[in-house]
């Protein structure tokens, strides 16, 4: 009798646990996936990704998405690489060195249930995002297609009495924007300087190639010794640094990636020579305290061109998660989300079903929507050459060369000579390390 007991109790404890263990393994079963994007703002980018993504989540339950944002500078340019080179990066990241860190990008295309969408839309750029060698995959989204280029405020031209160049002329030289630039400082009196450029080789690859540089060699590898037309830029952009022109700190007073868009937006700088993704800050830090605008790129002998390039949402290859991640890309790069993030960011969209409609900006600012319209009239001017250098797998390795160099330059560290020099030490050194 005492066994049966026994039993009879044991038979009860069973019942009751096995239900509680079964709830247990389904709750956690049913947990979400939890995935991580490493992201960065230029200014209200993150907020509309947020939204869009909770709207996804509410469609996907079984999937989260956490968005860890981070400067540019030091979380994308610096530490980002550091973290896929050991393995720990996010599953999916904002990126600018698009072909430069493609080795830890990872190929939707076997998870996307339309590859031929991203094919038709995304086209053009798929090829920035692919490592070398590859032709048919597909590691993310171009949604910030970005040019670069100036900025000017017309009010302190207005102020000084002094004719803005491109009004007059389609084809306004560098010198002549400096001359201009100049005078409206000196007639505005102190705090204002003439000039300011991001302190990037990037923002110089455009002015250069517009003064004839060819970057390259016949074998197309980078070749800066005897290139002229990057010489004559060199030689202007330091003499402006040292005479006074450009916001000296910029270049001088700073390491890595550095804007000087708050000196801008605070009245402090007649030209400002950066890029298409400041105008949503722009548009919010400055809205109509005064009159700024896009103009055109100054011209040489190589052009009137900026440098193409933009961020990049792309999937990581060290995810455990790549269905998931593919779910979330194809919605952030279905064209009726898509649309919605240019129109609320007032990025430049480099869909081509979008581009070619076109985008309702969701700015009631007459000036930002004439500065999106000046950027995309820039496209068309956009040289080969620039698109052959942003599309260059070790662009970067050019672009932080030049940055450091003349940096040295500008200090009095080095003459001109020895930095371009060590420019092509740096490019040699760097690219025989990546080779091998």
């Amino acid at each position: 009798m005492k066994k049966l007991r026994n039993i009879f109790v044991l038979v009860l404890l069973v019942a009751l646990v096995l239900p509680i263990i079964a709830s247990s393994g389904e709750a956690k079963a049913q947990d979400p996936v939890e995935l991580r994007i490493t992201w960065y703002d230029d200014g209200i980018e993150g907020t509309v990704l947020r939204d869009l993504l909770d709207r996804f989540e509410a469609e996907n339950p079984d999937i989260k998405v956490v968005i860890d944002t981070v400067p540019y500078a030091a979380g994308i340019q610096e530490n980002l690489p550091v973290q896929l080179e050991a393995g720990e990066g996010p599953d999916i990241a904002r990126v600018t060195n698009l072909g430069g860190l493609s080795q830890y990008y990872l190929d939707l295309r076997p998870y996307l249930s339309d590859p031929a969408y991203w094919e038709e839309n995304f086209g053009p750029y798929l090829a920035w995002l692919r490592p070398e060698g590859d032709t048919e995959g597909i590691y993310g989204i171009q949604n910030q297609l970005t040019i670069t280029g100036p900025y000017i405020n017309r009010t302190l031209f207005e102020q000084a009495g002094v004719e803005v160049p491109s009004d007059t002329s389609d084809e306004v030289t560098w010198e002549q924007w400096a001359e201009a630039a100049r005078q409206v400082a000196e007639a505005v009196g102190p705090g204002v300087t003439a000039m300011a450029m991001d302190r990037s080789g990037h923002r110089f690859a455009g002015p250069a190639v517009s003064l004839g540089a060819t970057f390259f060699d016949e074998e197309g590898y980078p070749a800066l010794l005897e290139d002229e037309g990057f010489r004559q830029m060199a030689e202007l952009f330091v003499g402006w640094n040292q005479d006074g022109t450009m916001l000296y700190d910029v270049w001088a007073g700073a390491t890595g990636y550095a804007a000087p868009n708050e000196e801008f937006a605070n009245a402090q700088v007649v030209f400002y020579m950066s890029g298409s993704w400041q105008v949503p800050q722009f548009a919010n830090t400055i809205g109509d305290a005064f009159t700024w605008e896009v103009v055109p790129n100054p011209c040489g002998p190589g052009g009137c061109t900026g440098m193409p390039g933009g961020a990049a949402t792309v999937a990581i290859n060290t995810t455990e998660h790549p269905e998931e991640v593919a779910r979330v890309m194809e919605y952030l790069a279905s064209e009726e989300v898509l649309r919605e993030f240019h129109a609320r960011t007032l990025f430049v969209p480099a869909h081509i079903g979008i581009a070619s409609t076109g985008v309702e900006f969701e700015t009631d600012l007459d000036v930002a929507k004439a500065a999106l319209e000046m950027w995309t009239a820039q496209v068309p001017k956009i040289q080969p050459l620039a698109f052959d250098l942003q599309a260059y797998r070790y662009n970067s390795v050019l672009f932080n060369a030049i940055r450091d160099r003349l940096t040295q330059a500008i200090t009095g560290e080095l003459s001109l000579d020895d930095a371009i020099a060590r420019i092509q030490e740096d490019i040699d050194e760097q690219l025989a390390e990546a080779q091998n």
